[in-house]
């Protein structure tokens, strides 16, 4: 019964998640362009003027998107490092037990390959970035 509730809250969490935008926006859409309402028009390229008409903020959606991915990376990446720390922290604590050193051994590694996957993806999103930011500018 637990599983049955949990999974309809999820979806229409989920769902929720999706209708939002089309709400919103449906909300502005039609509405007239003037000097309350900037939305729309000749002016309102890629709609950029949408975070103006609700409040959200005026800087650009791919400064946006960039500053969303460093913050990302960037919490992925502390992880990484806590999870060798808690490593070694095993190992340390082992006692010279085999089976818990090389438990500690394993989480190690994982945090090294984890650490390699994140900044190698910060990479790749960085030039990414900056390549979308001079073919358009």
């Amino acid at each position: 019964m637990k599983k049955k509730i949990l999974s309809l809250v999820l979806s229409l969490f989920v769902v929720s998640l999706f209708a939002l935008p089309v709400v919103v926006l449906a909300a502005y859409g039609d509405a007239p362009v003037n000097a309350t309402n900037p939305v729309g028009g000749a002016n309102d390229t890629l709609g950029i003027n949408y975070g103006k008409a609700t409040g959200l903020g005026e800087k650009d959606v791919r400064t946006t998107v960039a500053s969303i991915i460093n913050v990302a990376l960037g919490l992925l990446g502390i992880v990484a490092v806590v999870i060798i720390l808690i490593g070694g922290f095993e190992w340390m604590t082992a006692g010279g037990n085999e089976e818990k050193t090389g438990e500690a051994r394993n989480r190690i590694f994982a945090g090294i390959i984890g650490l390699a996957i994140i900044l190698s993806a910060y990479a790749i999103a960085q030039f990414v970035i900056k390549s979308l930011t001079t073919a358009t500018s």
